[in-house]
């Protein structure tokens, strides 16, 4: 029986209907349940009928409820997960069985700990992003997404490390460039990062902007950079999902000595 209810929580197997089938209704549950936070946030519609509102979230929490304690008891029958307790801890802490549970467990908060006085619209935003996180289960695109990602850490890594130090250089440039011009907006350091994301992100709201002829040549420059250090994470993953794509049509090749498959 657990081996049964594995096969069915667990990704739909080619031929397996009952599976193909939960699969389709959880996807459905969780995009209904996005329309329905969002057309909630709308107080026009939510006061139309609050009631309903909440008995279909009290359904869905109970739905998700039923379907994560069913996954935490069946995890077993993968080997990786096989020891009866330490099996299920490691099932549990799984990045994927967390995010299952972040879709649930802002709900319980409300309804059993005293949060009285607390703005908890930000357990809407959790509860969403995590139930919408979840439709990653279930499309192989994502977990290709996932694949390439992890692939290209140490890459996407150097990019960020060298636009955090770019971020920091250009915001201590403009905030001694513009501090005696403009001492309201570029009072400090930090306020001056406000400007310098905006501008290497290439946005520019105009909400702030230099206004010396030193201040001006410099947001030009970190506006040309800007473009270019923001196209790197493009080609990162671009070559990223070339190579993921190719090393999943191309047959593997194997070694003639050992036996083994070359991965390089």
């Amino acid at each position: 029986m657990k081996q049964r209810v594995y096969e069915i929580v667990e990704e739909a197997a080619p031929g397996n209907r009952a599976s193909q089938a939960f699969d389709i209704f959880i996807i459905s549950l969780i995009a209904l349940n996005a329309v329905a936070l969002i057309v909630g946030t709308v107080e026009e519609i939510h006061q139309v009928s609050p009631q309903a509102f909440r008995t279909f979230e009290i359904i869905s929490v109970a739905i998700f409820t039923v379907e994560y304690l069913l996954r935490v008891w069946a995890c077993t029958a993968d080997p990786r997960y096989a020891h009866p307790v330490f099996g299920r801890l490691r099932f549990i802490v799984s990045p994927i069985a967390l995010i299952d549970l972040l879709a649930i467990l802002p709900f319980y908060m409300v309804l059993f700990v005293n949060l009285h006085g607390l703005d908890l619209r930000f357990l809407r935003a959790v509860r969403l992003l995590a139930r919408v996180a979840r439709l990653g289960r279930y499309f192989s695109g994502l977990h290709t997404l996932a694949r390439v990602v992890h692939a290209k850490r140490s890459e996407l890594l150097t990019v960020i490390m060298v636009l955090s130090i770019l971020l920091l250089m250009t915001s201590s440039l403009i905030f001694f460039a513009e501090r005696e011009a403009q001492p309201d907006k570029f009072a400090n350091i930090p306020q001056a990062m406000w400007w310098s994301v905006i501008t290497l992100t290439t946005v520019g709201y105009g909400d702030v902007y230099p206004v010396t002829v030193a201040g001006r040549l410099l947001a030009g420059l970190i506006a040309i950079v800007g473009i270019g250090l923001f196209a790197l994470p493009a080609g990162i993953l671009g070559s990223g999902f070339v190579d993921e794509l190719r090393r999943s049509t191309d047959p593997p090749r194997i070694c003639p000595h050992c036996h083994k498959e070359i991965h390089e």
